[in-house]
């Protein structure tokens, strides 16, 4: 077997898994309109995957304002429950382990996808810069466009918001999900109260750093308190540098993002947490992380650790026998290679995904990427 390393079986809460090897959220936009209802086309997609050791959905949205690209799943009514109970069915009939990412964009939506064409909320209003949102330009059509200028929400919103995450942590219980990943990463809403960038609150919520994370850690308790905390992770995207290139979504580079990132992940080990998910820089030529960094990651936080971002089997290794991680994820390959893991086991060579599908669209570019030989 090549890449013994990355087929040897770990624990992940109350779950064994059968390798390190993980599908990462990747957003697809292929949820049944109206009503961003999960469905069998997904459900379809999911089960190709499931030989991952573990899996975890796209991010779907925890209300209709956390709503930032066009035919994003939701997971905050009943129908939207009931669709995804089609992709938790699928994987578990075929031994996978899936858990629901949970997700509110913030700023980083327009107002055509926000309730009665309303701006969207966020910390603070400042505007998203450098990054693109997907709206719906006609049925069926989209295009990328800019965030609209956000609104900064009352403090009692807050709070009926850190309620919205626990719920939707319970929908997704009920829809068949293992667990739970809360999205704080990219630029997005939880991140929006963790930057100074974004974040110029006067209140509880905003200042110092502890204030900034103040909102992390009551909607990581929240959650932890409805679904338990073995059942619990979160995903942070920690950048020490940005980019020019265009992107659809990147994150905010903090002036100290080693001191921020890791009083965060104390947050979390309060908590206690099953898994970190950090989301390395993947464009062209970016820099791994700095190893003080793993290293103080590791010291900080006794959960598993997951690392995603352009990563190879061989770097994936890596990162393992370091002892800096615990799971790797492989996002565009294995969007398209869904018999990833039997590939990497054999060193068999891999398809290329088709940019032009990554992103609505019909089962093409989704579920007909082709197993070795077939």
């Amino acid at each position: 077997m090549k890449h013994s390393t990355l087929f040897t079986t770990t624990s992940l809460g109350p779950y064994t898994l059968k390798s390190r090897i993980v599908l990462p959220p990747l957003t697809r936009s292929r949820s049944t309109q109206p009503g961003n209802i999960a469905n069998d086309l997904m459900a379809t997609y999911y089960g190709q995957r499931s030989s991952a050791g573990f899996m975890v959905t796209e991010g779907s949205q925890i209300e209709p304002r956390g709503q930032g690209y066009a035919w994003t799943p939701g997971i905050h009514s009943a129908e939207q429950v009931e669709g995804w109970r089609k992709v938790t069915a699928r994987v578990h009939a075929q031994g996978g382990i899936i858990f629901a990412q949970l997700w509110h964009v913030g700023r980083v939506s327009h107002t055509t996808l926000q309730p009665g064409g309303a701006a969207p909320v966020a910390p603070s209003a400042i505007l998203a810069p450098g990054v693109s949102v997907f709206i719906e330009t006609s049925p069926g059509v989209g295009a990328l466009a800019q965030p609209s200028m956000p609104r900064a929400l009352e403090r009692e919103e807050i709070t009926e918001l850190v309620a919205m995450y626990a719920q939707a942590a319970e929908n997704a219980m009920a829809a068949g999900f293992d667990g739970v990943e809360l999205h704080a990463a990219n630029g997005y809403l939880i991140n929006q109260f963790i930057s100074a960038h974004s974040n110029q609150r006067d209140d509880e919520y905003g200042g110092s750093l502890s204030k900034r994370l103040r909102f992390l850690r009551e909607v990581a308790q929240a959650v932890a308190d409805k679904v338990g905390k073995d059942r619990v992770g979160v995903r942070f995207a920690p950048l020490f540098q940005s980019t020019d290139e265009a992107r659809v979504y990147l994150g905010l580079v903090e002036d100290d993002p080693h001191g921020t990132y890791i009083e965060a992940i104390k947050v979390l080990e309060e908590v206690g947490i099953a898994y970190l998910s950090l989301a390395e820089a993947d464009w062209d030529n970016a820099p791994e992380l700095p190893e003080t960094f793993r290293v103080a990651v590791r010291a900080t936080f006794s959960g598993q650790i997951i690392y995603a971002g352009k990563y190879t089997a061989t770097r994936g290794e890596r990162v393992i026998e370091q002892g800096w991680g615990d799971l790797i994820a492989f996002g565009r390959p294995f969007i398209a290679n869904p018999d990833l893991p039997q590939r990497i086991a054999n060193g068999w060579s891999l398809n290329a995904a088709d940019p032009s599908t990554m992103y609505g669209g019909t089962a093409v570019g989704y579920t007909d990427y082709p197993r070795y030989g077939a």
